[in-house]
């Protein structure tokens, strides 16, 4: 069964987090696929989503769109890497990905960048950025961040009990397993420089635009064909110190969403003792 097919509604118990519940399978592509930021996660992307929606794009797909926005879209992205990696299922057309991404201009990020040449052939009309940064401090920002929350306990025991957690961990450890060989700390580099060197083959370099972070406006805005935001500093989010407290508060409003639901079945099982307990007295 296709993990997207397990999608459930988001319970009503669910009050402590603001997460949407779209079943992206359900969804068609509304805007135009304009942009293709295939850089690794760690590189600027966050920063990039931030200055991407300043330049007028509807939105840019990001991890944080599936990890703190709507965690159903995890389910699709499950579909995606078994199909890639394990060879489950048909492998995504532009009609999964129109599904998947439909309303977004953009996307960048994991776990969208192992699909680089599936994006790539899927939306040959679309510019590709390649976010940039040296792999020693790239693998060291990871290591410290996303590779950690792959190996958060807390994440991991929260998945078996969390609405939200139970899709998105699976999909982030997938991704990690898959994509970095299951040995990001040993092997993590070498994906880095492979995954660079096979965007650029295969895209022409007229359409293809390097950037780092620290280069500002003008290159991104001279390639995109956009005006340069006046007045308007290049954006400069998602650090370490963000990411882990961010992550670690996220942790903590699940854990209530679950005490909730806990609570919810004490009460209906305290409800059904008491019915029980006067139709036994009758």
């Amino acid at each position: 069964m296709a993990f997207s097919a397990q999608y459930t509604s988001r319970p009503i118990t669910d009050i402590f987090t603001s997460d949407t519940d779209i079943n992206r399978r359900e969804c068609r592509r509304t805007v135009p696929m304009k942009v293709l930021i295939l850089g690794l996660g760690r590189t600027g992307t966050a920063s990039m989503r931030t200055a991407m929606k300043e330049l007028g794009y509807v939105d840019t797909y990001h991890m944080m769109n599936c990890s703190i926005e709507n965690p159903p879209d995890a389910l699709m992205w499950m579909d995606a890497l078994t199909a890639k990696y394990d060879g489950i299922g048909a492998p995504f057309t532009r009609a999964d990905w129109d599904q998947l991404l439909g309303n977004c201009q953009a996307v960048c990020d994991w776990p969208a960048v192992a699909f680089a040449k599936e994006l790539i052939e899927a939306y040959p009309e679309a510019k590709v950025i390649l976010t940039n940064r040296d792999v020693d401090s790239w693998h060291a920002s990871t290591m410290r961040t996303v590779f950690w929350r792959v190996s958060d306990p807390e994440l991991r025991y929260l998945h078996h009990f969390s609405w939200a957690a139970g899709m998105y961990y699976p999909m982030l450890k997938k991704f990690f397993d898959t994509f970095f060989r299951g040995d990001f700390e040993h092997q993590g580099k070498e994906v880095f420089i492979n995954h660079y060197n096979e965007v650029r083959s295969l895209v022409p370099k007229v359409n293809l635009l390097e950037f780092r972070v620290q280069d500002g406006w003008e290159p991104l805005c001279k390639f995109l064909g956009q005006p340069i935001p006046m007045g308007s500093k290049f954006p400069n989010t998602n650090d370490n110190r963000d990411f882990v407290s961010r992550s670690r508060r996220r942790n903590r409003m699940q854990m209530l969403n679950v005490g909730v639901r806990f609570l919810e079945i004490a009460v209906l099982v305290a409800i059904c003792a008491f019915l029980v307990s006067v139709l036994w007295r009758l």
